[in-house]
């Protein structure tokens, strides 16, 4: 489920040392599952362990996980980088946002969760974000799009050359295009 470096698995055990006896980490994810899903990394002293935890043993102490947050952290991953600038711990769950589908989900699924890992994280240092609307009978994505998206010069070439390439490339033999259907309104809110 949680892939922890050997360095963050130092880091940790140095931190654990001056807490009292038989804590641990707890790894969570706040709004799992939502576009406002956010991880994070406390201590779980031994009355805070719920019985319907998961307990992740590591080399020196576990990491605790509650079982709302778990599906929401797989693959993720926790390490402990040092550069020039210091050091600091670093949490990636890919599918914080929403929990990860299985190969042979409905195709409608299978969209929506690149949209939301993948697609939608790009499209936000726009301001902007991709909605599924539906799937047409001859297999084309129908897409519309919001926020920095909506009214933006460049979203024919984002639609074609990007969101379009990645999902053809993805789902070949199921989807046959992608039509966005969004009504674009320039504004102040839209994206040079």
């Amino acid at each position: 489920m949680i892939t922890i470096s050997e360095a963050a698995q130092a880091h940790f055990v140095k931190l654990l040392a001056d807490q009292a006896e038989g804590t641990h980490i707890r790894v969570f994810v706040i709004s799992p599952g939502t576009a406002q899903a956010e991880c994070g990394v406390s201590y779980c002293p031994p009355d805070a362990v719920e019985t319907d935890d998961v307990e992740l043993p590591f080399n020196g102490f576990s990491a605790m996980v509650d079982e709302k947050s778990a599906p929401f952290l797989e693959d993720a991953t926790i390490d402990y980088v040092t550069d020039q600038l210091g050091s600091q711990l670093t949490l990636k769950a890919p599918n914080a946002k929403m929990r990860k589908v299985a190969d042979d989900a409905p195709l409608k699924e299978r969209i929506e969760y690149v949209i939301q890992s993948e697609i939608n994280p790009q499209l936000a240092s726009h301001g902007g974000n991709i909605m599924l609307v539906g799937i047409s009978d001859d297999g084309v994505a129908v897409l519309q799009f919001g926020g920095g998206c909506n009214g933006c010069s460049q979203v024919d070439i984002t639609l074609k050359d990007g969101i379009e390439k990645q999902l053809l490339d993805l789902f070949p033999n199921e989807l046959t295009g992608v039509r966005d259907v969004t009504d674009h309104q320039h504004g102040a809110h839209s994206y040079a």
